[in-house]
């Protein structure tokens, strides 16, 4: 008897022969136990939600009730709870295009013109704010924002007071203070998403050709021609990656709704509300799709403009 046969003899040599053998059904072992817990956990789990969003609702026994309807999905057209939508997606789409404004220029120079050293203390510069506790961080824009805070202070001491009563005055952007104001939770949305823009975009830029940029200065190209025929519709991938990730998460954000800014909800916070504080599982369940058919609909655009080819 040879080697190779007394080397096949024991179960597992054999199994591991015959998925060398079989790439397809080797592959189907190493996929098949992850692709079946993501299926029955996650799009199982997103199934009993929107089964959930079919029931009814007592409001006197505050119950959920057996009887299927659509209530809970029409009364997400009412002018209450349509405006929840249109103001979570107002403030998802302005931190988005902020978050974009202020990473570019970042994500340029880190990869144009930042040297190693440079390079690396800019990465720690964007990551280390990651790092810290997202409720920290939320709570302590709080204090910052807040009347005693030290933003307030350095705007007395710069003498801008009436330029910040002006701002505070404005509808749709002020309130009583910063930290009670739309235009205070829009600072601390775009604070704490802006790292999730700055890197897609850094990476986007980092794959430009440097050939091309010095073949369009070869061939007469100002600097403000070669950004715009050249370096940005490369990167604009990358920023399109970054929004993917800005829009979402402020999108279904409840945290900072309910510490930053004034009364209102999100559409994070009445989710919360409806299924914590008033117990309306159906209702909180319909809301929830919200997001999900939006941020669907956001990646469908986004795969178009090639946004999954920079992640």
């Amino acid at each position: 008897m040879n080697a190779n046969a007394v080397y096949l003899r024991t179960p597992l040599r054999r199994v591991a022969a015959l998925l060398h053998r079989r790439g397809g059904l080797m592959l189907a072992v190493l996929l098949g136990p992850p692709l079946i817990w993501m299926c029955v956990i996650y799009l199982g789990s997103l199934l009993a939600l929107l089964w959930q969003g079919f029931h009814g609702f007592d409001d006197f026994s505050m119950s959920v009730l057996p009887t299927l309807t659509l209530d809970n999905y029409a009364k997400i057209f009412e002018k209450g709870n349509f405006d929840i939508v249109l103001r979570t997606l107002a403030m998802a789409c302005a931190v988005t295009v902020a978050a974009a404004v202020i990473a570019f220029p970042i994500a340029y120079y880190m990869a144009r013109y930042a040297g190693p050293r440079t390079k690396a203390f800019f990465y720690i510069g964007v990551m280390l704010p990651m790092w810290a506790s997202y409720i920290v961080k939320a709570y302590s824009w709080s204090v910052i924002l807040a009347k005693g805070g030290i933003v307030f202070w350095l705007i007395t001491k710069l003498h801008l007071l009436w330029l910040l009563d002006g701002v505070l005055a404005l509808p749709y952007v002020g309130g009583s203070t910063l930290s009670t104001s739309h235009l205070g939770r829009f600072l601390v949305f775009t604070y704490i998403w802006l790292p999730f823009m700055v890197l897609p975009i850094q990476a986007a830029l980092e794959r430009v050709p440097p050939n091309l940029v010095q073949a369009s200065m070869d061939l007469g190209a100002r600097p403000r021609q070669t950004f715009r025929h050249v370096i940005w519709p490369l990167a604009f991938p990358g920023v399109v990656a970054g929004s993917i990730f800005t829009f979402s998460l402020t999108l279904g954000d409840f945290i900072i709704p309910t510490l930053i800014g004034p009364s209102g909800l999100f559409i994070g916070t009445y989710v919360y509300v409806q299924q914590g504080a008033v117990g309306n599982i159906p209702m909180a369940a319909a809301f929830t799709m919200v997001p999900i058919v939006l941020i669907a609909i956001y990646l469908m655009i986004a795969k178009r403009l090639g946004a999954f080819d920079a992640l």
